[in-house]
Parts: C-alpha cells; structure tokens; sequence
C-alpha cells in the first residue's frame, strides 16, 4: 500500500491522495528546495558566463525584371530569364546551393581563424588581429590544430605549437585536397621575421603586420585552419532567406546567426554581392556565347576581305583595267545585290545546319548564340531557342541541390526536349524556305552573268574580282555592326539583384544566451524536480508517519502516543521519571484502566500483552516502562519475557539470560528459579532464557496456562513481552492470555500494510481489547513527515526489515547513517 491507496475502513472504498501529507512533506523538506533551487541557479550562472554569445544579422536585396534598354525586337541579343517570381525562386534555391557558398567561403577564406587566449576558451578575434597571415594557397596547412603566434618584438615573431601524435591532417586550399603529413611530435617552436616566408610541413604563408597595429612584445596569437568543406556545409545550413513580407514578394531577406558579428557582416554582404555577380554572367550568357560566334566567323571573312583585296590590286597592276561602262556597272549592282542576298541566306542556312547539328549532340544548351547574328527573325525559332537557353540554365542551378533521379529534373528534360523537337522541325522547314530562295536567287544571278558573258574577258574578271571584294567588305561590315551590337547589350547589361540594406554592425543583435530564460528554466528546475521527486518519493512511501493516518488505515482505537527520546537505556520511566516520556507511559496506564473497568470484575491480576508488527517498533521497550509505571504506583508486577526468538529484556535490569520461561517450559527448573527481583520495587522480572528449538510449541504448552493462572493471583499486573506479531505465529497463542493487548506502531517506520494483517485479526476476534500505541511520536501538526528513527539505544531485531525472517539486527553501518541524515533534511 502507498499514499494513494483503498482505505481500510467500512465505509469508505474510494481512493484518495494525502495531499496534505505531501504538502508537510514538503515544508519539512524546504532546505533540500532551497538547495536545489541554489544549484540550478549557479548552474544558470556558470551557463550564462560560460557560453558564447550568439548574434543574428540581416541584409535585404532587391530582384528587379530589367530590360536590357538596348534591348530591340531587331537584335534579341539580351536574355530574360523570366518574371520575377520565377527567378525568386531560383535566388533562393541558389543561396542554399554548395557551389555559391564555396565561392563566398573562398573569397573571405573564413577557413582559417586567428583566434586569441579568452578567459574561458580561445576567442575569434578576426579583424581584430594586429597581423594578416597571407596563404600560400598551392602548399599544405595543418588542419584543426591551432598554431600560435608569440611576437617577440614589431619584426620577430616565433611559431609554437604541440603534436600529440606523427601525423596530423592537412588540406591544400587551391585545389581543396587533404591528406596527412609527418609532424615534429611534441613541443614545437621556431623563429621568424615579419614578411619572411613560413615554410613548415604545417604552415605556409607570409606574415604580415597591419601599418596601424601596436603590437606588444610577449603577445600570443592563434591560427587555426579548418577543412573547407566543413566550413562551406556549416554557413549553408546556417544562411537563411526569405520574402521580406507578402506584399513585397520580390525583397528577401538574407540572415545569419553566429559569434562573431564582424564575420557575419562580411558573408553576407559578399553572399548578395557573388550573387548578384553570378546572375549578371548568367544573364550575359546569351551575349557572350553571340559575341564569340561573330568573333569566329569574323576572322574567316577578314581573311577572305583581305585575300580578295589583294587579287583587285594585282589584276589592276596587271591589266589596267579600273573601270567599266555606265550600262556594265549597272548589270554589276544588280548581282553585287543578288550576290549579298545570297551571302546571307547561306550565313543564315549555315547557322541553322550548326544549331541542328549542336542540338543532336550536345546536352549542354547554354552555349547557343543568338540567331539574330546570322539575321535570322523567324519569331519561332527565336522562341525556341530562348526557351531552350531558359530551362538549360534552370536545369543547371538545380544541379547543386537536387538528385539527379528527381521528378523535377525529369520534368525539366521532358520540356526541353519537346522544345528541342519543335526547334529541329522550324529549322528543317526553315531550311527548305531558304533553299527556294537561294535557288531563285541562284537563277537571277544566272542571267545576269548571261548578259555579262559578251564582255570581253579582262573586263569579265574585273567584275567578278569587283563582286567578291563588294560581298566581303559587306558581310565584314554586317559582323562588324553585329559584334558591336552585341558588346553594346552586354556592356548595358546590369544585375536584376539590387542590394537594398547591406549587412552592418550597429549594435544589438544579441540573440542567446537568452540569460533571463536560462534563469527562469534554473528557478523552474530547482523548484520543480525536487518537487517531483519529493511527490514520487510520498507516492512510493508506505510508511505511518501520523495518527490521522493510523485511523484512516484502520478502526482500532489510539490509546496513547509516546515521544522521541533519546536515552542510554530502556528504563525511562524509572530514571527519567519527570519526562514527557514518562507522563506518556502514566497516560497509557490510565487509559488501561478505562479497558480493565470494562472487564467487571475477575482475578485479581490482569494480564497485558505488547506486541507490534515487526521488530524494532519499540514493543520491549514499551513492556519495560509500562511494568516499570505499573510497579512505581505500588501495583505488584511481573515482566514475563516470552520471546523465546530474540531474548531482550534481561539487559537493562542486569541478569543473565541463561535462567529463563524456556528452562521452565521445558521443566528444567522451577519457576521461582528463574524468576528475578529487580531493583526497582514491586517489578519483579522473568528473561526468557535460552533459544529454544521450538518457542511456538513451548508456548502453547498446559504449563504455560497454568504458569498465567497462578501468576493472576499472585501479582496485580502481569506484562507479557512478546514477539513481533507480523513475523512469526508466537505472539497469537498468547493472545487468549491478555486481557488487553497493546500493538506498537513506530511513526516513520511501520509499514501501513501491517496493519491490515492486526486489522483481519481485530475483525475476526482473534485479539481482542486492543489498542494502538504511536512510539516515535513528534508533534508537528498531527504529523511527523520526514523525523529520523535511531532511539539512543537499539532494537535488536534490525531496523526497516519487512518480509525477511525474523532476524538478527544488523550494525549500524556508513550508509544506514546516511541514510538517516538525508531522512532527517
């Protein structure tokens, strides 16, 4: 049984919880509160001095749908990526993508740390520093240890460092390659100047001291290099961004949380700047992969304008001919034009052969040129294209975060090539259209020729010299003006990233500790964890701490409660007779009295029987007072000892045991022989003698009752010790002697289940005219929650033993003392 628990009564079956005893329990046990309450706030404390402050800054950029303003329906050279929306979602995905966080790690070379001795670890002193260390990217640098830095003076500067092991992990940060290397083991120091290179198999690099820094001699430094990856991976889960508000979809805010504000500032602030970079080279791309093609097919015609030009000058030195008839030139316009027309068609037929040709092998379709450089303005394949160049860029900047298995990339593939289909069949029926026209132009160019061919021959060849340098120098100039057409688009080109509010340390950002938190969770656990334990410890304890509680447990009368004393002995009463332990004893004699009335009148002597559930409950030592009480008011009284089990009574009267009730059980003597007259008067006292081998049998024996019927008319009070009624069955072959029986329950001790054993007995009339008396009993409210146990003298049947035989006691060892004391908080 615990505290929550059918009470044991008739007329009540709920179930109930004591929560007054809990609330006791609890004030009886403040000062163990109060201690924890202590700790966790010092724990508070130590947390709040010791741990890093954390800091959150922001930034806010802008994404804008410009228009190239050279932008023409003549040109298209300029590439949109689309509306706003979409290329929201494409900043934002890109901002979390590994690719753009290496190049801002990389640009700021936020893998390596110059760190400086703190009060509770090394602190990032970052700028702060009064020196720069300048890599040598191309060599190896030591990985995760830090190598301090101790200038001796503004020139000199000694390394330090200690190894643990032979070999330490290195990483060479241009080619972003790690491997291990051999390290000197131990303590490691060496020399240097400032601006002297460092070559160590750990270090290498150049220091620099910044021109304004004062550097105090002795001053220690650390630089510490972690791996890149590492580095890249913790700001692309701790970057975040966002839309500014629903209403401004298009702003985003970039944050960051991290210690140091200044390194905070710096990333994001080069995040929105490599940003915006990036999407003006993607958003140039278009021009770019133009301005290349121009550039390739104008070499070809400036070496042809060039070659050309040479033949006109040697067939003039030659044949001196510079001119022809005003009718000649005519003709010769009139194929110059259909010679430039057919000039163009074939630039245009050309470029469709190479994008088909780039579109059956390519995968990669960010590199088309604009087909307005060949002249090409068929609105389909215009489309085509852009739309092809738009998903190819997409599919491109998914490539960082996406699987390559994804739905999202199979739908992207899936749209460009159904781009890609309707593309190569444009071309195709483009081609035809431009076929008939060369094939057209082809004839006109025919009869032209026709009519030129009665001409004499010198003349014949000035005029087709004449017409190629007239095609070459026209389609040098069409390159030409194209070229520039296309620098000019991409010259005027500008970032659709617009950086609104750049990241700056004004102060404030603090975002933890939150120390005013952390010391409300501290007052919140010191209070609430001893309270919860203080709770499972009530729920779990079974033991009678009041009275309220033994008549909630059970109907059996209190017939008086005796307080905690602290003695040498078990005589109280006959030594401490002005004790409250002594008014007790003489309080339970007069309430006998009330029981013995109710008797009416019979022998002369009445009996007592003291009893208890186990041992250690008080019950010799309450037979030991209340005879003593019984024979100090003139009553002739016998002490009989009859448990034969663990034999107790005969020390504080000083006489052996070896004479007892058991040698007369047995016959071995007679009972004036084993009956001893004690020093105090009217008590006289009979020990129990020897361990038997069967003490329930001696005690159900006729010479037992015989020995009860004489002692009636001897002696007025015959008090019998007895043994623990809930360990053993000797205790009820007595009951049928006692007039009365007192049961003893010591408060903090016994187990509330014992009395439903004395209860069962009380119901069935197996005792009877019994009463209860609280041993240990201290006023507190009717309660005595949390009082400790140890009497100045000991029980010798062991303390807080249930359910094991009846034993011997054990000693009072380092953790029942323990035990005691945190009882006693």
């Amino acid at each position: 049984m615990s505290n929550q628990e059918y009470l044991d009564t008739e007329d009540t079956g709920r179930v109930t919880f004591d929560f007054r005893g809990y609330l006791f329990k609890v004030l009886n046990l403040w000062k163990f509160v109060l201690v924890c309450i202590g700790c966790a706030m010092l724990i508070a404390y130590f947390i709040n001095v010791r741990k890093q402050n954390v800091y959150k800054l922001d930034s806010l950029i802008s994404i804008e749908n410009d228009q190239n303003p050279f932008f023409t329906s003549n040109t298209s050279i300029s590439f949109n990526w689309g509306g706003v929306s979409g290329k929201v979602s494409k900043i934002i995905t890109a901002i979390k993508t590994r690719s753009h966080n290496e190049k801002v790690v990389d640009s700021l070379q936020f893998y390596m740390q110059y760190l400086k001795e703190g009060k509770y670890r090394k602190e990032d002193v970052y700028k702060n520093a009064p020196f720069e260390f300048l890599l040598d990217l191309d060599e190896k640098q030591v990985l995760g240890y830090p190598v301090g830095i101790r200038f001796i003076n503004n020139d000199e500067f000694e390394v330090f460092t200690e190894f643990e092991n032979t070999s330490a992990p290195v990483q060479k940060y241009s080619d972003k390659s790690n491997s291990r290397i051999n390290v000197p083991q131990g303590v490691f120091t060496k020399r240097f100047r400032t601006n002297e290179e460092v070559n160590l198999p750990f270090l290498n690099g150049r220091l620099v001291v910044k021109p304004s820094a004062q550097i105090k001699p002795g001053s220690e430094f650390f630089i510490k290099f972690l791996n890149f990856d590492g580095v890249v991976n913790s700001y692309k889960t701790k970057i975040s961004i966002a839309p500014y508000s629903q209403q401004a979809s298009s702003v985003l805010r970039l944050q960051l949380s991290g210690h140091n504000k200044a390194k905070i500032v710096d990333y994001l602030n080069a995040t929105s700047a490599i940003l915006s970079k990036t999407e003006l080279e993607r958003k140039n791309l278009y021009a770019t992969n133009t301005i290349k093609f121009i550039d390739s097919s104008l070499a070809a015609v400036n070496q042809n304008l060039s070659d050309v030009t040479d033949e006109m000058n040697n067939f003039r030195k030659q044949n001196k001919v510079f001119n022809v008839t005003e009718e000649i030139n005519e003709i010769s316009s009139q194929l110059r034009a259909y010679d430039l027309k057919k000039e163009e068609e074939e630039l245009k037929l050309n470029y469709l052969r190479s994008l088909e040709d780039y579109l059956n092998t390519k995968s990669d379709y960010t590199q088309i040129a604009a087909p307005t450089s060949v002249g090409i303005e068929e609105g389909n394949i215009l489309g085509s294209v852009s739309r092809i160049i738009t998903l190819a860029a997409e599919r491109q900047s998914l490539e960082y975060t996406t699987k390559e298995t994804s739905d999202v990339f199979k739908e992207l593939d899936r749209r460009i090539d159904a781009e890609k289909n309707v593309l190569l069949e444009t071309i195709d029926a483009t081609k035809k259209t431009i076929g008939i026209q060369l094939s057209a132009i082809n004839r006109s160019i025919a009869n032209l020729e026709a009519e030129l061919s009665e001409l004499p021959e010198d003349q014949q060849q000035f005029l087709k010299i004449q017409r190629k340098l007239d095609i070459s120098q026209e389609a040098y100039d069409v390159y030409t003006a194209k070229r520039s057409e296309a620098a000019i688009v991409k010259a005027a080109n500008i970032s659709d990233i617009t950086i609104i509010d750049e990241a700056k340390d004004i102060g404030g950002g603090l975002i933890g500790p939150n120390k005013s938190l952390n010391y409300m969770m501290a007052l919140m656990m010191g209070f609430f964890v001893p309270m919860f334990l203080i709770f499972v410890i009530f729920l779990l304890d079974n033991t009678i701490h009041g009275s309220d509680e033994v008549e909630q447990l059970s109907n059996i009368p209190i017939l008086g409660l005796i307080g905690k004393y602290n003695y040498k002995n078990n005589l109280v009463v006959f030594e401490k007779p002005k004790s409250a332990v002594s008014e007790s004893f003489r309080a339970i004699r007069s309430s006998l009295q009330f029981i013995y009335k109710k008797l009416g009148p019979g022998e002369k002597g009445r009996t007592l029987m003291i009893t208890s559930s186990v041992s250690g409950e008080g019950k010799t030592f309450c037979s030991i007072n209340i005879a003593t009480v019984y024979a100090l008011s003139g009553k002739k009284t016998i002490l009989l000892g009859l448990d034969l089990r663990k034999p107790k009574i005969f020390g504080d009267f000083n006489i052996d045991n070896d004479l007892g009730v058991v040698n007369y059980l047995i016959g071995e003597n007679t009972f004036d022989e084993v009956k001893y007259r004690s020093h105090i008067e009217n008590l006289d006292v009979v020990p129990s003698g020897p361990i038997p081998p069967n003490p329930s049998e001696l005690l159900m024996s006729d010479r037992l009752r015989d020995l009860i019927v004489d002692l009636r008319k001897e002696y007025d009070m015959i008090v019998l010790d007895t043994p623990p009624l809930g360990l053993v069955t000797d205790a009820l072959e007595l009951t049928q002697y006692a007039d009365a029986t007192i049961f003893m329950i010591r408060l903090d001790y016994t187990k509330k289940g014992m009395l439903s054993l004395i209860n069962a007995k009380y119901r069935t009339g197996e005792v009877r005219n019994i009463s209860f008396v609280l041993n240990f009993y201290k006023h507190k409210t009717n309660h005595n929650y949390g009082y400790g146990y140890g009497y100045g003298y000991g029980y010798g049947y062991g303390y807080g033993v249930y359910g094991n035989a009846y034993h011997e006691g054990g000693k009072n060892t380092l953790w029942k003392r323990a035990k005691n004391l945190l009882r006693r908080l």
